[in-house]
């Protein structure tokens, strides 16, 4: 994990028109996945149903933050045997875990309009440390004149190893999933009001 003072300071006069308080806009937005089954062939699906907040400061982008809650039980992998599985017990167990949860600790500016947030994913009931690595899509207006932001990046968890009573490597008609997950985001944003001190 990088400290925020470690962060390389923007330009600010670039973002200075994207600093405020956004809200994730569920219906331009997408939260997908992909995970290795059996070694061999990857298992995609997508998220339907999330939330989230960003606060970004154009002029100190190192006190921006940005929040992301998922419920786990909203997957969708095309198959509803799948999903079933995958929301299981073995993987997230959505009914003992029905939120998975991202929140930022500190930003980098990797450059052209790259930003790199250092940040934790909670998934059940532990927390890991990650980066994630986003494109900056700059602030505009929308077509009812609202402010709105995007970026699109990809963040890959390390799964925890399970532990004594936890998954095993395979059973009968199951999944065989790597400890590699990667999730990809896409996500629009509008502005809820102007920025202030965080």
């Amino acid at each position: 994990m990088f400290h925020p003072k470690e962060a390389t300071v923007f330009h600010p006069a670039p973002h200075e028109e994207s600093t405020g308080v956004y809200l994730i806009d569920p219906v331009r937005s997408a939260i997908g996945f992909s995970a290795r089954r059996a070694m061999i062939a990857d298992v995609r699906g997508h998220f339907t149903a999330f939330e989230g907040l960003l606060k970004l400061d154009g002029a100190r982008p190192t006190r921006s933050e940005a929040y992301l809650s998922v419920q786990t039980g909203s997957v969708d992998t095309g198959s509803r045997e799948r999903d079933a599985h995958v929301t299981g017990p073995e993987f997230l167990d959505s009914a003992t875990f029905p939120l998975m949860s991202f929140r930022s600790t500190g930003v980098l500016d990797a450059g052209d309009d790259r930003l790199r947030l250092a940040g934790y994913l909670r998934i059940k009931d532990g927390e890991l440390p990650v980066h994630l690595d986003l494109e900056f899509r700059a602030a505009r207006r929308d077509a009812y004149g609202r402010g709105r932001v995007g970026c699109e990046g990809t963040v890959t968890p390390r799964r925890p190893a399970p532990g004594p009573d936890g998954n095993p490597a395979s059973r009968p008609g199951g999944l065989l999933i790597s400890d590699r997950v990667r999730l990809i985001l896409d996500i629009s944003a509008v502005r809820t009001q102007p920025h202030q001190s965080l």
